[in-house]
């Protein structure tokens, strides 16, 4: 899964991405080719979001 600072492109790759937002995360959803997965932005109290902080 790509990590993008901009979802512009990435939801118009194919037909069928789907941009979905989960918990404050915007997600790109393709069923019918799962590499054009992408997300923007991290949910808080993940490690994602801790990656920089000791």
């Amino acid at each position: 899964m790509k990590v993008l600072s901009s979802l512009a492109s990435s939801k118009r790759r194919h037909a069928d991405c789907q941009v979905v937002k989960r918990k404050g995360t915007l997600y790109v959803i393709c069923k019918t080719n799962p590499k054009f997965k992408a997300r923007q932005g991290a949910t808080k109290g993940t490690r994602l979001s801790k990656q920089g902080v000791k």
